[in-house]
């Protein structure tokens, strides 16, 4: 089968180690089910492994993709949960569990034409959801929706700062958020990313470190080291920011005296459980909220995919679909 490997690291070059190639097709094993992969997404997690961040050299190579749908053995469509762990090593929940992995750090990830995980990591597709927009949910959305609900607590009405708004996780987010009633905000450096915001039920998008009209309940930070003060900043005392990643760096100035004084909750965020997956497409029936998409593009023009992440060129998510399996 055709698979997208990383075979090296390069922080200055990332794309360098990523090749297409013939890969061997994944082999039964007991407790685990093969999927036929119809749609995958790209996430930043891709891009930290190629750049060497995070992801140790001596795992590669491997195929890359954290996110995919498709048909199981028996003909079922199914979203694959991405966090391969334990619950009960994990006080139950899976993504506490201290050896857990996401698809593609251990294990050979999605994109390729197959895939295998254990079954447990197995979750049906709703028919209103297309493939597309399944292939987009577990990392970004599932990221999302763990902070809002599970972590922050959000309820409606709640005031909520969304950083950055293009990116995977912040559109969901934004999306999450405005579905559950809450009051949205969002930031980016980008006035057609902005526009965009605008678009999905937010009250205002501001331009990065603008002040907001007032102080709000919840941040959401993936951005980092460049947010990392006015988000402590447009927090009211008492409120929650909930962190998911720092692509603009990972040590921001901490801001102690603020943080303990006003008794601001700084919390870290890593993947969803299986449970909070399926809580999520509940929410999602309910309300109507779906993935912005920004593009699809086969398999073969990954590297093109990579490049628009590389260069901020996305809104959303960019779907991966891989060749139809030879017969």
């Amino acid at each position: 089968m055709i698979a997208a490997v990383a075979v090296a690291q390069s922080a200055t070059d990332p794309l360098s180690g990523l090749v297409l190639r013939d890969h061997p097709e994944p082999r039964p094993r007991p407790g685990w089910s093969r999927v036929r992969v119809v749609a995958s997404s790209l996430n930043m997690h891709d891009l930290w492994t190629l750049r060497g961040v995070g992801h140790p050299p001596e795992h590669l190579p491997i195929v890359l993709g954290c996110d995919a749908a498709g048909y199981d053995e028996d003909g079922n469509e199914v979203i694959v949960h991405p966090v391969l762990g334990d619950p009960d090593a994990g006080g139950g929940d899976e993504t506490l569990d201290p050896d857990r992995a996401l698809l593609s750090e251990r294990h050979d990830g999605a994109f390729a034409e197959y895939l295998s995980v254990p079954t447990r990591n197995l979750v049906p597709k709703p028919a209103w959801l297309s493939f597309d927009e399944a292939a987009c949910l577990p990392v970004a959305w599932g990221t999302a929706y763990r902070m809002l609900f599970t972590l922050a607590g959000l309820t409606a009405g709640d005031r909520v700062l969304v950083q950055g708004a293009g990116g995977g996780v912040a559109s969901a987010a934004i999306k999450l958020a405005v579905a559950a009633g809450a009051v949205v905000y969002a930031t980016s450096r980008s006035e057609a990313k902005r526009a965009e915001a605008l678009g999905w039920g937010v009250r205002a998008a501001l331009p990065t470190g603008e002040r907001l009209p007032e102080r709000v309940d919840v941040v959401v930070e993936t951005v980092g080291e460049a947010t990392w003060s006015h988000s402590l900043k447009s927090l009211r005392p008492g409120g929650t920011v909930v962190i998911a990643g720092a692509t603009s760096g990972v040590n921001p100035p901490a801001d102690l005296g603020r943080i303990f004084y006003l008794q601001q909750r700084i919390l870290g965020s890593t993947g969803c459980t299986r449970a909070e997956l399926v809580s999520m497409l509940r929410l999602m029936e309910a309300t109507g909220a779906r993935p912005v998409i920004d593009r699809t593009l086969p398999l073969t023009d990954i590297h093109k995919g990579f490049q628009l992440m590389i260069d901020g060129g996305l809104t959303g998510k960019l779907v991966i679909h891989p060749p139809t399996p030879r017969q």
